[in-house]
This record gives structure tokens, C-alpha cells and sequence, in this order.
């Protein structure tokens, strides 16, 4: 057998060295794996498992290349269907597309390296539970940051999100979404520590288990209570292709379609209708379509929900719903999504866009002192699109709200697993908040949750249909609306420091010794 030269000997050592960073992208796949539609929840502590274990071993900068490549791996199989929004219906040809897909996985892969770098740091800590917390806290913090503050927040694939079908659930309505994603990182970290020798696998496994079982008996636990006799509300799911959609031919028969399948339900109490069902702004359809309708519903007892474009002062215009019937009012969507309804960066993403020739919108916020729009008898919190990503948004709203309406267009993003995600953050609102959530889509997911969280009634994708359920308006709030995600994040910064004034009185202190090197 020949002996190998050293230049092969060399080049194997240098694979053998990066052996976790060639694995890290498969476990980022893996994270994706454990969202919708796939539903693999558990794979999250696998993946979770793995990156720590890494970034335990590694130097700073080292872990913030393995949590880069971790990134790449996790947002490459979980935002792909960016593509489909430049590339089938932004206008865009496949290079460009591609290349502005690849350079939004790249943005986003730059956070799990981010906190891989935070873990790392936090490495040559002695104790173990005050490594746990700490590199908990950065988890979900890098978290926050991405979702929340830059660009106008991106939150998708928090690891939170995953988790609606475990007992860690039971948490959001205490905790929100980040309590949620906090309490995951800790299961995950400790096993490793437990794993590593680091941590007494009896009083590990005992804290871990009683966080689970915690989970579990506050899944059994009501927060709100109601506030009403139920009331019937049909969603109408027009199907209306995104190609389709703004073509000026088509328009009429849009409009036709809806207004069909709205009388059908002219028993219900409530019909809504999806984001921009109506392709026209206000002033160009009120006389004919608008205020026939608002007669009809009068006419009916009904109340309709509709979403559409209007136009407000000079140039600004909105992406509007408009309730009609027994309240006619206006509600302008006030999270605008990052480069697709305004553009960030100004004047450089203004002039890339151009150089890419890629048209996208730039609508006015509608300001957050906007009053709650009513139907059915009830004031509910109205939000549009992606604004049901944001916890803090809905919840700073609740107060008087008796259940929640999302209105969306995931049509954008074709037969991917954009909608399922979308969905499952629709979800967790309803949990945090202890509220019914009414959800009317273009193509999918169309569908009405429990305050559980839990997905009660679901229309097929990609149908032209209508789905009815009653739904019971709530009152009362949870701790989470209380206390809301800067509280929690308040909550945690306290955590670490007791844990380590505990830590630095019967612990060892934090260790002068280096981490191992991989």
C-alpha cells in the first residue's frame, strides 16, 4: 500500500481540521427541518446540540466561521423562496434573482455567526450554568436584533417557532416567542454540558425535566377568558394568481369574484377578505364597487373586512383594510417590509434595484396611534402580511381587542414553504395573546387558530374557496402582553446577573484557561 506524500498528509490535516465547519451547513439544513412544513421539531435540539458543542471547542473566530457556514445551511434551505419573489413576479432575470437571493442568505447567515462568537468568548467561563445562560441569552438576543431592529426587524426562522407542537409552547403566553426560544437553547446547551462532563447529569437531566413538565402543565392553563357569545366569520380565499393580480384585464373579474363569493355568506357575521384583494386604490373603486357594498352589508347585518391600496397625502399611499357595514374605518399597514414596501438604505438599495431593473413598491407607515378597527361587535387587532411576525406589535394592541385578523398575499412566494412558516408565526401570536386569529390569504394558508395556538380549521392551497368557523371574542391579558419583549429581555438580563453573583460566591470564578482548539 503506497505511503502517502506529505503534501496529501497536508492537505487531509487541513480537511480533518475543518471538519466541523463542513458539517455545520448540514445542521443548519437540519434546523430548517424543524419548521413548517416539515415539523421535525425536535431536530432543533439536535441542530442546537451540535453548534454548541462546536463553538465550546473553538476559538472566537473560528466559532464565527462555523456559525456562518451554520447560517448559510439554515437560511439557504429556509428563504429560498426569496427567488420566487424577485425572480417569477418581481421582474427580475435568474442572475440577478439568484444573486440577491445568495446575497440575503449570506446577510442573514452573518447572525448565527454572531453569536457563535458571543458563545465562544463566553467559553473559558467556568460553571456551567452560568455558560448555559449566557450563551441562552446571546441566542435568543442575536435573535431579537435581527428581527426586531434591523432593516425593521426579518424574524423569520427564530428557533421559537419550531416549538409549537412540543410542550415548550406552554411558555409563550408567560414569555413570548423569545422565552420560548430561550428555554429550547438551554434544553440543548446543557445536554452538551452534561454530555462534556461539565455539568452533573442528575440535577442537568432534573432541571431540564422540569422545564418540560412545566411546559406541559402550562399548556393545560387558560389566560383569557370570553368575552362574548361566538360569532360566525367566513375567510374568502380568492386565488387570484400574482401574475393575475394587477393586470388591468383581470380587474373586473376580480372584483366579480369576490363580491360572488361573498354573497354566499351574507349569514355569517363577519366576511374578510384577503391583502389588496381589491387591485385598485380606494378612490378608483369607491363609487362603484365600494359603496354598493357598504349597502349590501348594511343591508345584511354583515361586516366585511377588505384590503386594498389608498392613497393619502402628496405622493404617500397605503396598504390599507377598510371595514364596512355597520363601521366604516380605515386601518394603514404600519410594519412595512424591508426592500419589498419600502426601501431601506436610500439612495443605494434605490439604485441597485434599478441597475437590476427590479420594480418594488414604497408605501407611508400608517403610524402607530391608529384606533382598532370593529366587526362582528368587537374591536380586533388588525395586521397585514408579515406585520403578524411581530409579537410586541400585536401585543401592545390587545388590550381591547377581542380577537385577531391577519390579512396576507404569501402568493409572492408560490407552492414553497414560505406560507407554512408564515403560518406558524400567525400562530404563535394567537398563543401569546390568548386570542382567536381569523387568517385570510390570496392562495394559502388560509385559516382560523384557537387561542392554544393549535390550527382548527385550514383551506386547501392554491383553491378558489371560502372557509366559516365561529370564533369567541376574548378578554383579559396574558403575563406576556404585561410584560412584553423588553420586559422579558429585563427578565433575562437579571437572570445572569444572579446567576453569576451565585457563581462568583460558591463557584470557581471565571477561568484564566484558554478553550481547546480544534
Amino acid at each position: 500500500m503506497p505511503i502517502p506524500s506529505n503534501k496529501h498528509s497536508r492537505v487531509m490535516t487541513r480537511i480533518l481540521n475543518c471538519k466541523w465547519e463542513l458539517a455545520a451547513p448540514v445542521f443548519g439544513i437540519l434546523l430548517t427541518m424543524a419548521f413548517a412544513p416539515y415539523d421535525y421539531a425536535y431536530a432543533a435540539i439536535g441542530a442546537l446540540v451540535f453548534i454548541y458543542w462546536v463553538w465550546q471547542r473553538q476559538m472566537p473566530k473560528r466559532a464565527a466561521l462555523s456559525g456562518y457556514l451554520f447560517g448559510l445551511g439554515l437560511f439557504g434551505s429556509g428563504i429560498w423562496w426569496t427567488y420566487i419573489s424577485i425572480h417569477d413576479f418581481g421582474g427580475g432575470d435568474p442572475y440577478s434573482s439568484i444573486a440577491l437571493t445568495a446575497l440575503l442568505v449570506a446577510v442573514w447567515a452573518l447572525f448565527p455567526a454572531l453569536t457563535g462568537w458571543f458563545i465562544a468568548k463566553t467559553s473559558v467561563w467556568s460553571g456551567a450554568w452560568l455558560r448555559i445562560i449566557a450563551a441562552a441569552i446571546a441566542w435568543v438576543a442575536v435573535e431579537y436584533f435581527r428581527g426586531y431592529w434591523l432593516l425593521n426587524g426579518f424574524p423569520w426562522l427564530q428557533i421559537a417557532y419550531s416549538q409549537l407542537s412540543t410542550p415548550l409552547a406552554g411558555y409563550a403566553p408567560l414569555t413570548g416567542v423569545y422565552g420560548v426560544g430561550f428555554l429550547l437553547a438551554v434544553s440543548a446547551f446543557s445536554l452538551v454540558e452534561i454530555l462534556r462532563g461539565k455539568l452533573r447529569a442528575l440535577p442537568g437531566l432534573l432541571v431540564l425535566g422540569l422545564i418540560w413538565a412545566g411546559g406541559g402543565y402550562l399548556q393545560t392553563v387558560s389566560w383569557t377568558q370570553a368575552a362574548g357569545a361566538p360569532i360566525k366569520v367566513t375567510l374568502v380565499q380568492g386565488n387570484i394568481g400574482q401574475d393575475q393580480k394587477w393586470q388591468k384585464n383581470q380587474k373586473l373579474n376580480t372584483l366579480r369574484l369576490y363580491q360572488e363569493l361573498t354573497e354566499q355568506h351574507w349569514d355569517s357575521d363577519v366576511i374578510i377578505w384577503p391583502e389588496t384583494s381589491i387591485p385598485a386604490f380606494l378612490s378608483q373603486v369607491k363609487e362603484f364597487y365600494i359603496d354598493p357594498l357598504q349597502t349590501a352589508a348594511q343591508a345584511h347585518g354583515v361586516d366585511l373586512v377588505v384590503g386594498l391600496p389608498s392613497s393619502g397625502q402628496g405622493k404617500e399611499y397605503y396598504n390599507s383594510v377598510m371595514t364596512l357595514g355597520e363601521n366604516q374605518a380605515l386601518y394603514h399597514k404600519n410594519h412595512l417590509l424591508p426592500f419589498g414596501e419600502y426601501l431601506p438604505l436610500q439612495p443605494l438599495s434605490g439604485w441597485v434595484l434599478d441597475k437590476l431593473q427590479i420594480p418594488l413598491g414604497d408605501f407611508a407607515a400608517g403610524g402607530d396611534r391608529q384606533t382598532l378597527l370593529t366587526a362582528g361587535g368587537h374591536a380586533f387587532v388588525t395586521t397585514i402580511c408579515y406585520e403578524d411576525a411581530f409579537g410586541e406589535l400585536v401585543a401592545r394592541q390587545i388590550a381591547d381587542a377581542g380577537y385577531i385578523v391577519n390579512m396576507t398575499n404569501d402568493a409572492w412566494f408560490g407552492n414553497s414553504s414560505q406560507p407554512h412558516q408564515h403560518m406558524q408565526m400567525a400562530q404563535m401570536r394567537a398563543l401569546e395573546t390568548g386570542r382567536y386569529l381569523a387568517r385570510a390569504t390570496n392562495t394559502g394558508v388560509t385559516g382560523f387558530v384557537g387561542p392554544d395556538g393549535a390550527l382548527r380549521k385550514q383551506a386547501p392551497l392554491f383553491t378558489t374557496t371560502t372557509l366559516t368557523d365561529y370564533i369567541v371574542p376574548m378578554r383579559g391579558l396574558t403575563p406576556y402582553v404585561i410584560l412584553g419583549d423588553k420586559g422579558f429581555f429585563g427578565v433575562l438580563a437579571v437572570l445572569l446577573l444572579v446567576t453569576y453573583v451565585w457563581h462568583r460566591k460558591f463557584g470557581a470564578g471565571i477561568s484564566k484557561q484558554g478553550v481547546e482548539a480544534v
